[in-house]
């Protein structure tokens, strides 16, 4: 699966997946969201990257990082990933894999295409049926970015407002707590498999400056998706 270190020249905003092994529904419990929770924010103080949102399921984790470095993004993802796994593996007292595979990192373009992403983000637990409102999920960004949650903060709020063009606080959470709403009202809530599965998201220039820079064997090819928005993904393979 695509990593952050497969980027080529500076880093950006990244939307990170990572499920674990065989989807079981390793984080269930609360404790176990809360230590995956307490590492991120552990070692957002040895690298250089800014937590934009977040959403801890119980079986995969979306993480939106911000970071000057691609590589601070890939040195902190594995740290996190590993300490976690040999935590969790031994206070359960087992030691099978905890992880699926490598996580997987998609590129967002700032503004309206980060805008659709941290959306896509926070309805994640409402879409698979858990909740009725992003507020009611207690491991995503939500309550942080709204100023409900004050302690144990991951968010840099100062700089989602900056990437997303936003001219105060406020003003991203009012459009926020109404772009949600609406997407719930419509039923817009189907998976999109584009955000995770894509190597880069964004507008058509955006997307033709970052192909030449993708480490990558495959062909790629840059398609529309939904919303109006355009994806860099690597060609089909067929089968032969």
């Amino acid at each position: 699966m695509p990593r952050a270190n497969r980027l080529r020249g500076d880093g950006g905003v990244f939307h990170l997946t990572h499920r674990c092994h065989n989807r079981a529904f390793l984080l269930k419990f609360a404790r176990d969201r809360d230590a995956y929770r307490f590492k991120v924010r552990e070692h957002l103080r040895r690298y250089d990257c800014s937590v934009l949102d977040y959403c801890v399921t119980s079986n995969h984790v979306h993480l939106l990082i911000d970071a000057a470095d691609r590589l601070e993004v890939s040195g902190f993802m594995r740290e996190v990933a590993s300490e976690f796994a040999r935590t969790y593996n031994r206070h359960k007292h087992r030691s099978n894999a905890f992880w699926g595979d490598n996580y997987h990192a998609t590129l967002v373009e700032d503004g309206r295409y980060l805008w659709e992403c941290l959306c896509y983000i926070e309805l994640n637990m409402v879409r698979c049926g858990v909740v009725g409102h992003p507020g009611e999920w207690e491991w995503n960004g939500y309550q942080e970015i709204m100023g409900q949650r004050q302690r144990y903060r991951l968010i840099d709020l100062e700089r989602l407002c900056w990437r997303l063009g936003a001219n105060s606080l406020d003003e991203v959470r009012q459009n926020l707590a109404t772009g949600l709403s609406e997407r719930i009202a419509r039923g817009e809530l189907q998976r999109q498999a584009h955000w995770a599965e894509s190597l880069a998201i964004g507008s058509v220039g955006f997307l033709e400056k970052m192909q030449p820079l993708i480490l990558w064997r495959r062909e790629t090819e840059i398609v529309a998706t939904t919303n109006e928005l355009w994806a860099l993904r690597e060609e089909a393979t067929p089968y032969s």
